[in-house]
C-alpha cells in the first residue's frame, strides 16, 4: 500500500480529477463518461476490501486507482503509456498514425492532455521516424550530417522528446538500406522486361579530379510504357583514361545482369578510337552486338546542341556582349526601366517579351535575351537618343547579326525542347529537327557572309560528327513510326544529299532489313499471346509440309518451298507497303505497336528496342546546361558506395512519387467520367 501511495500523483490537477471521480462514484445517477485518453488503455477492476485498481489492456500491469472513498489521479497511468514502457503497445502500434498525446511547451501552468477527434491513440515509433528522415535526406539532397546539427537536434527534441537522436553513421546506414530495398524492387522489374535496354552515360567531374559516371537505363516494359532509371553512379579515379567508360559499363551490366540485354550506349562526350575499341571488346564478350555494333555507341544530342550553341555565341561574342550590356543598363535601374517602358508604349511596340539578363550557365537564356532585345530594338535606339547616359545601343548592322544568331540558336532550342519537354521521349521524335539543322548548316557553309564564317565551320564540324554517328538510328526510329516510315527518309535525304540521296536511302533501307533479319534469329522473351500466334503459324506450315511430302514428289516439294519462300513478304515489307497513318499530334507510337504486336510479332520486338534507344544522356533540367555537371564538395567527401546509394535512391523514389501521383490523377478522372 505504501508503494501504491508513492506512485500516486500529488499535483493540484490530479486532486481535482480525484474529486470529480469521487463524485462519479458517490452519485451514480449523474455518472459521466470519462474523457481522459488513458481510459482507451486501462480498465478499472475491483480487487477486494473496497479497493479498485487500473489494469493496462495491453500488458495487464495494475496501478493504484481507489482505496475506499479516496481516488488516485491518472498521471501515473499517462506516464505508463506516454513514456513507451508498455512493450505490447509498442509492438502493436500503427505506423500510419500520430503519437497519442500532444504536449504543449513547458510552462508554469499545469499540462493537460486532449483527445484529438477522429484519431486513435498509438505508440510512438522511432524506427518509422528514422525511415521518414532518411527519405527526406535522400529526396532533398540534405547532408547526412544534418542529424547531428544542433538546430535539428533541438527541433526534434522539442517536437518529440521520446525520439532517440541518430548519428551520421546510423542515418547513413538507413539511407543505404532504403537504396538496397528499392534496388531489389527495380531489379525484379528489369528482369521482366521483354526487350533490350539502352544505357546513357553522363560524366560528372569533381574538385578532387575524380570522375563520376552516371549510368541511366532506358527500356519499354511489357505494357509498352517507356521508363528511365538511374542504375549506377560509378566513381572513376582517372576519368580521362581510355578505360573509364568501359569499366563503368561493365560494372553496370554485371550489377544488373544485363550482359545479354544491351541494345545501345549513348555517351556525352567524344571517345578516342582506343576507348571505343575498349567498349566494343568489353561488350562483345557476353553481349550480342546488334547489327555488328553499328548501333552500339551513340552521341548525346543534348551535349551536341549545347556545344554548337556555345560555338555560335562565341562567334558573335562582341554583339552578344553589347546586347547584354544594354539589357543591364535598363534592368538595374528603376528610372531606366520606367523610361524604357514609356518609350515602348509611345512606339506602340507589340512585342509581349520583356528583356532580362541571361544566365551564363544556361545557353537558352542567352537566346531568349537576344530574341527579346531584337524585338525591342526600336525602343533601345530611341532610348539612346533620349538618354545621354546610354551610349551602347547596337547599330543597325549589329542588329542584323543578332538576327542571324537567333535564327541558328532557334534550331538548337527547338530540338532541345523536345528532350526537355518529355520525361522519357521516344527516339522517333528527333529525326525531323536534326535534319533541319543539317540543311540550314549546309546552306550557311555555302554562304559568303563574313559574319557566318566566324562560327559556321566549327559548328558544322561538330554536327557532322554527331550525324555520322547517329544518322542510322535516327532514321530507323522514324521508319518504325507508322506516320512516316521510309517516305520521310526519302523526302528528307533528297533535300539533304541531293543527287547522292539514293545512296544514303539504300543505306538506311538495307540496315533496317538486316536488323530485322537478326531479330528473326534472336531468342525471344516468352510472351503468352505472341507465342500463341507464332505457334499457330508454325502448326499451319507444319501441316502444309506434311501434305506435300505425302505426294511423293520430293524434288517438286523442294521447288515449291523455295519459290514460296522467295515470294513471301516479311513483316517488315508488309509494314512498309501499308499506307501511312494520319499525323496526329497526340499520337502514341508505343501504344500503336502494342495494339499491332500480334500482327507484327517480330517487328514489334525490334520497334520496342529502337524506340527505347535514348539520344540524350542528361535529365530534362540539364538539357540547356552550358557546362558539364560537377559533384559538389560534400558528396565528393562521402564514400563512393554512399554517393551511389543516395543519388540512385533519390531517382527511384522520385519516379515512384510520379507514378503514384499519375495513378491518383487517373483514378480521379475516371471517377468523374
Amino acid at each position: 500500500m505504501d508503494m501504491e501511495m508513492r506512485d500516486s500523483p500529488t499535483a493540484d490537477e490530479d486532486n481535482q480529477l480525484a474529486m470529480v471521480d469521487s463524485e462519479v462514484e458517490t452519485q451514480p445517477a449523474k455518472r459521466r463518461k470519462k474523457k481522459s485518453l488513458v481510459w482507451d488503455h486501462f480498465v478499472i477492476e475491483d480487487v477486494g476490501s473496497g479497493n479498485r485498481r487500473a489494469f493496462c489492456k495491453q500488458c495487464k500491469q495494475s496501478f493504484a486507482y481507489s482505496t475506499g472513498s479516496k481516488v488516485a489521479g491518472t498521471s501515473h497511468l499517462k506516464r505508463h503509456i506516454d513514456k513507451g514502457t508498455c512493450a505490447p503497445a509498442i509492438r502493436t502500434q500503427d505506423d500510419s498514425q500520430l503519437t497519442p498525446y500532444t504536449q504543449p511547451a513547458s510552462s508554469g501552468t499545469s499540462k493537460k492532455l486532449h483527445r484529438i477527434p477522429g484519431s486513435s491513440s498509438v505508440v510512438f515509433d522511432t524506427d518509422h521516424c528514422r525511415h521518414v528522415i532518411s527519405n527526406m535526406i535522400i529526396l532533398h539532397e540534405y547532408p547526412l550530417h544534418m542529424v547531428e546539427h544542433s538546430g535539428f537536434v533541438t527541433f526534434s527534441t522539442n517536437l518529440q522528446p521520446r525520439f532517440d537522436m541518430v548519428t551520421f553513421n546510423i542515418i547513413q546506414g538507413d539511407c543505404v538500406a532504403t537504396y538496397l530495398r528499392e534496388k531489389q524492387t527495380l531489379m525484379k522489374r528489369i528482369e521482366g522486361i521483354p526487350g533490350r535496354i539502352s544505357l546513357a552515360l553522363d560524366l560528372w567531374t569533381s574538385g578532387q579530379t575524380m570522375g563520376y559516371v552516371f549510368l541511366t537505363g532506358y527500356y519499354v516494359d511489357s505494357d509498352w510504357k517507356s521508363h528511365r532509371r538511374l542504375l549506377n553512379v560509378v566513381m572513376e579515379p582517372y576519368p580521362d583514361s581510355d578505360t573509364a567508360f568501359s569499366h563503368a559499363i561493365a560494372a553496370c551490366l554485371s550489377d544488373w545482369s544485363l550482359e545479354s540485354k544491351l541494345f545501345s550506349v549513348t555517351v556525352n562526350q567524344p571517345l578516342s578510337d582506343t576507348a571505343i575499341e575498349n567498349v566494343r571488346a568489353q561488350l562483345s564478350i557476353k553481349n550480342t552486338l546488334v547489327l555488328n555494333g553499328q548501333l552500339l555507341l551513340q552521341s548525346c544530342l543534348a551535349r551536341t546542341l549545347s556545344t554548337m550553341a556555345k560555338d555560335v555565341l562565341e562567334g558573335g561574342r562582341y554583339v552578344v556582349k553589347k546586347v547584354r550590356d544594354s539589357v543591364k543598363y535598363v534592368k538595374f535601374s528603376d528610372v531606366h526601366e520606367d523610361k524604357f517602358l514609356e518609350i515602348k508604349q509611345q512606339l506602340q511596340v507589340s512585342s509581349t517579351r520583356s528583356v532580362s539578363v541571361d544566365n551564363k550557365y544556361k545557353w537558352n537564356t542567352t537566346y531568349e535575351m537576344l530574341l527579346a532585345a531584337l524585338e525591342l530594338k526600336e525602343v533601345f535606339s530611341c532610348l539612346q537618343s533620349s538618354d545621354p547616359g546610354y551610349k551602347e545601343a547596337p547599330t543597325a548592322e549589329e542588329w542584323k547579326q543578332v538576327e542571324i544568331l537567333c535564327s541558328y540558336l532557334k534550331l538548337f532550342v527547338d530540338a532541345a525542347n523536345i528532350i526537355a519537354s518529355q520525361s522519357v521521349p521516344t527516339a522517333n521524335t528527333y529525326f525531323h529537327e536534326v535534319c533541319k539543322i543539317h540543311m540550314e548548316l549546309g546552306r550557311a557553309a555555302a554562304s559568303d557572309d563574313p559574319f557566318l564564317d566566324g562560327f559556321v565551320k566549327l559548328v558544322k564540324e561538330n554536327f557532322d560528327k554527331y550525324w555520322k554517328n547517329c544518322c542510322l538510328i535516327l532514321a530507323m526510329a522514324v521508319v518504325i513510326d507508322p506516320r512516316f516510315k521510309m517516305k520521310l527518309v526519302e523526302f528528307t535525304f533528297t533535300k539533304v544529299y541531293g543527287e547522292d540521296a539514293d545512296t544514303y536511302i539504300k543505306y538506311v533501307n538495307d540496315g533496317i532489313h538486316e536488323l530485322f533479319n537478326e531479330y528473326l534469329a534472336f531468342p525471344r522473351v516468352p510472351n503468352d499471346e505472341e507465342d500463341r500466334i507464332v505457334d499457330e503459324v508454325k502448326n499451319e506450315k507444319s501441316l502444309a509440309g506434311t501434305l506435300i511430302s505425302c505426294n511423293g514428289l520430293a524434288d517438286f516439294d523442294v521447288f515449291i518451298m523455295k519459290s514460296t519462300s522467295q515470294q513471301s513478304r516479311s513483316e517488315l515489307d508488309m509494314y512498309l507497303e501499308e499506307s501511312l497513318l494520319p499525323r496526329l499530334q497526340d499520337f502514341d507510337v508505343l501504344n500503336w505497336w502494342k495494339l499491332n504486336r500480334t500482327k507484327y510479332p517480330v517487328l514489334s520486338n525490334m520497334a520496342r528496342d529502337i524506340l527505347s534507344c535514348t539520344t540524350s544522356t542528361v535529365s530534362c533540367d540539364a538539357v540547356f546546361d552550358s557546362t558539364s555537371k560537377e559533384m559538389d564538395r560534400y558528396r565528393s567527401s562521402l564514400r563512393p558506395e554512399t554517393v551511389e546509394a543516395l543519388l540512385c535512391a533519390k531517382d527511384w523514389l522520385q519516379q515512384e512519387l510520379l507514378l503514384s501521383t499519375s495513378a491518383n490523377t487517373t483514378l480521379k478522372v475516371e471517377s468523374l467520367i
